[in-house]
């Protein structure tokens, strides 16, 4: 298949903006322009490549093809650099799947200390991230995968330490009579999204079966904390966000000394390292401060 650049950047540019008029501003094109080139690449590809909706968003193929077209341009990029044209992918954004509770607690100081360049992220859980490395879609991940996905480095960075924890009031009222299989299975329970398995993976290790409470769906970091504050339910969250409401007596663990550690890694392609080194090395620096090193 020949790729016509001209119209993988404007399926980029539809991508990333979430629609045709402003893909047509971006690029200094008619957006009757844009929506030639990309009739003409979905032809070639013989396959749908955006769905059109408000915003537009891109079809598994559709994403596909614009995260190689974000590859080339920093490809470009560094090239430029090391014929001291232009700073390496000045104008490109590297695009990188990280969880959520990484990006609340110590993940943004990363992205600060380096200047000079744009970021797209993609927030998803850690033991999934991985898969958007394998898809080619991202140029690097938060992930609990210590393997290195095919073409990539992986680096490790450190444990997220998760405590269970709820409000003085709804431990008073749940769990009374103490933290047992049955007052857990009828206390409601904060959890992420369909993959977080981290409320799972503290009740099978410290309660030793399996059960499954009533649980509200709360897709923040800083929404599930709140929510927990407020006695909504109890779930797991990151030490590093609730340790000042422990103090502060809003929040009570569940169990003493219960800590869940999550091992982090820092893996990115490898195709790529010239041009993401000035990342790896402040996602290196920043997990340092704030991350315990995960045992050998």
């Amino acid at each position: 298949m020949h790729l016509d650049y001209g119209q993988l950047r404007a399926l980029s540019a539809i991508l990333r903006t979430g629609s045709f008029e402003a893909a047509a501003a971006e690029l200094g094109i008619t957006q009757s322009a844009v929506s030639q080139r990309l009739k003409a690449l979905e032809d070639q590809a013989g396959a749908l490549l955006v769905h059109r909706g408000q915003p537009c968003t891109g079809t598994d193929a559709g994403r596909r093809l614009a995260a190689h077209m974000d590859h080339v341009g920093l490809l470009e990029g560094q090239l430029k650099s090391d014929l001291g044209a232009l700073t390496p992918g000045s104008d490109t954004p590297l695009r990188i799947a990280v969880n959520a509770d990484s990006l609340a607690t110590w993940f943004l100081p990363a992205l600060a200390s380096v200047p000079g360049l744009l970021f797209d992220l993609l927030v998803d859980d850690q033991d999934f991230s991985a898969d958007w490395l394998r898809k080619g879609e991202v140029v690097g991940a938060i992930t609990a995968n210590a393997r290195p996905v095919a073409g990539c480095d992986s680096t490790p960075l450190g444990n997220l330490a998760y405590i269970a924890t709820c409000s003085p009031a709804f431990f008073a009222r749940h769990f009374a009579n103490g933290v047992t299989s049955d007052a857990v299975q009828h206390a409601p329970m904060l959890r992420f999204d369909q993959k977080d398995a981290l409320q799972a993976q503290w009740m099978q290790q410290h309660l030793g079966n399996k059960v499954t409470p009533p649980s509200h769906r709360l897709p923040s970091s800083q929404g599930f904390v709140d929510a927990a504050c407020l006695g909504l339910g109890w779930g797991m969250n990151p030490e590093l966000l609730v340790r000042d409401h422990i103090a502060q007596g809003r929040l009570v663990p569940l169990l003493p000394d219960t800590l869940l550690n999550t091992p982090l890694y820092w893996q990115s392609t490898r195709l790529l390292r010239d041009a993401v080194e000035p990342l790896t090395r402040a996602v290196k620096q920043a997990a340092r401060k704030v991350l315990p090193p995960i045992p050998a």
